[in-house]
């Protein structure tokens, strides 16, 4: 394991970068206000953009760290708008092991926005910082989150009864992850099928 903090993360269609303060009112207005959007999450809709203006900086002054992960994620069509954020919000360093969340504001759900992020975050997970396995999990209730983990390869193991709360109260946690090895043969089956297409 390589601890190396949040770094730029390019895809497709995304950037995912650092926030700063000038991103308040984009983070407020496009999805911490929404308590739609916030409904299965661990943390409630943020009432004014002085409570987004405090969660921001405590994430500037944690970039410090080397085992903070923290990214907005904007379209590089409009790069200056934030439209979410992708975290590793534990990680294990015996198994080597990082746990992900994830958010996106309500107008960008089902375009493949989020799916893009997670696999641009896998593939950082398993290739600048080596780890092992990539998990992640979601409230029964909210199969759409399970979706977004199914397109990016993700095993669903089970469910922790009961393994979690959220703003719905307790609740039933369905969990998923991906391996190095996995990730590896996913990779090289790409690899192979570019080359037979040339």
């Amino acid at each position: 394991m390589e601890q190396k903090g949040t770094c730029p993360i390019e895809t497709a269609r995304l950037y995912l970068g650092r926030f700063t303060m000038n991103d308040v009112y984009a983070v407020y207005e496009n999805w911490a206000k929404d308590p739609y959007v916030t409904r299965f999450l661990t943390w409630p809709a943020h009432i004014n953009p002085d409570i987004t203006r405090q969660i921001l900086l405590k994430w500037i002054e944690s970039y410090l760290k080397p085992d903070f992960y923290q990214w907005g994620i904007t379209r590089k069509d409009d790069p200056g708008t934030p439209i979410g954020t992708i975290s590793a919000v534990k990680i294990d360093e015996e198994t080597e092991t990082v746990s992900i969340g994830y958010c996106l504001g309500r107008d960008w759900w089902n375009q493949g926005i989020m799916s893009e992020a997670l696999w641009g975050v896998i593939r950082f997970f398993f290739e600048e910082v080596h780890l092992n396995r990539v998990a992640a999990c979601h409230d029964i209730n909210n199969p759409a989150s399970g979706k977004v983990m199914e397109k990016c390869h993700m095993t669903y193991e089970g469910t922790l009864r009961q393994g979690g709360r959220n703003n719905q109260g307790i609740a039933d946690l369905a969990v998923y992850s991906i391996l190095r090895e996995e990730y590896e043969a996913l990779q090289n089956m790409k690899q192979e099928k570019r080359l037979e297409e040339q």
